[in-house]
């Protein structure tokens, strides 16, 4: 029997990789001679990085950028084990994470570190560049990034506009002179699931803004320079970026990306899927075994086991998803590929427990799920 193990990480608990390991343990017990393959998952948010690094053989590389409030600071990025593929994830450099909850200020926060790691990137000859752009500080349009690759943003006395989406509503001219030559030859996707434009009353500013520690009068300043940047985009490079499905992700990064880089905003899960190539490594499988953290009715829209089972079901084969937390509304799941959701907590423990035993009780939770299988079989 063959088995496919296609796990996202299970948030504060276990890594995709490690995951796919405890699911391989514990059949391992029952069918000792079944064929594993482990193609550890991501859906372009947290842990995408390190999963795709995982099911490629590639590396994770650390360097050094400058965060959402201009310190500097470590983040990583990883080169696929093809050799020309990176992968990043925006919020290494430039995450809410990275600020204290009283320092927070889209008016301040830079975006600058994600396009040094996009530079440092291609110092490592990439010909394609996988960003996820979730878990940000920033509301800056992408404009940090773009001074960080080369490009100018300057006001109308030819200087060089400040960090941070407050300075945007001053952009009088966009200088593209000495952007960096390298990415005209480079392919860039971004993991983009949500589908909020630049502005208005559903854009970066006014829904993603108050989370990043803006005040209602800092989103009204803020959303106005974003509308103002559109507006200079769209006069001096042709390119109208301001309502597309996505341009508002990450503080207007999706936008300030497909504005400067010609990047293309597609469906997290799907990228991963396509960089995995899980399609290959299902052929010929008995089951697929996927799961994450929390499942529920949320999962539907693109989460990793979705994905999967309906990557899956394009070859009929089973799907079996585990989770730490079953939420309402799974019965969906089960019109969409998944056959049976299986939770892994044995009984009544408190989260600390359940993140801590995660492991044990995943490989335990796959063991009994194998001791069904060899019945059935």
């Amino acid at each position: 029997m063959k088995f496919v193990l296609a796990p996202d990480s299970f948030k504060e608990s276990m890594t995709a990789k490690e995951a796919a390991d405890a699911m391989e343990r514990g059949i391992k017990k029952i069918m000792p001679h079944a064929e594993f393959v482990q193609v550890p998952m991501a859906d372009g948010g947290e842990g995408t990085v390190q999963s795709l690094v995982d099911a490629t053989e590639g590396e994770l590389i650390e360097t050094e950028v400058t965060g959402p409030l201009g310190k500097r600071t470590k983040a990583v990025f990883g080169i696929l084990g093809d050799k020309i593929t990176a992968v990043i994830e925006m919020a290494s450099a430039s995450g809410i994470h990275l600020v204290k909850k009283e320092d927070r200020n889209p008016l301040y926060t830079t975006t600058y570190g994600t396009g040094e790691l996009i530079k440092a990137a291609l110092d490592k000859g990439v010909k394609r560049i996988f960003i996820g752009i979730g878990g940000s500080a920033t509301n800056d349009g992408g404009s940090g990034m773009l001074q960080a690759l080369g490009g100018k943003l300057l006001d109308k006395n030819g200087q060089e506009l400040s960090f941070g989406g407050g300075a945007l509503g001053k952009l009088h001219r966009i200088d593209l002179t000495n952007l960096d030559s390298r990415l005209k030859e480079v392919i860039i996707e971004v993991a983009c699931d949500v589908t909020n434009p630049l502005t208005g009353i559903t854009g970066a500013s006014h829904v993603f803004g108050p989370q990043k520690g803006a005040t209602p009068e800092i989103v009204e300043i803020l959303d106005r320079n974003l509308v103002h940047y559109a507006d200079i985009i769209r006069q001096q490079l042709d390119k109208d970026v301001e309502n597309i499905p996505g341009a508002g992700a990450a503080g207007g990064l999706g936008g300030g990306l497909m504005a400067f880089l010609n990047a293309e905003l597609k469906r997290g899960v799907d990228l991963v899927i396509k960089y995995t190539a899980l399609e290959e490594k299902l052929q010929g499988a008995s089951y697929v075994f996927t799961g994450e953290g929390s499942i529920d009715a949320q999962t539907v829209f693109g989460k990793t086991p979705f994905g999967v089972a309906k990557t899956a079901k394009k070859f009929g084969i089973p799907v079996i998803a585990f989770a730490g937390r079953i939420g309402d509304g799974v019965e969906v799941l089960y019109e969409n590929g998944i056959d049976s959701i299986i939770g892994i907590v044995p009984g009544a423990v408190s989260l600390e427990e359940a993140l801590q035993k995660g492991e044990i009780n995943l490989e335990r939770a796959a063991e009994n799920i194998a001791r069904i299988l060899k019945k059935a079989h």
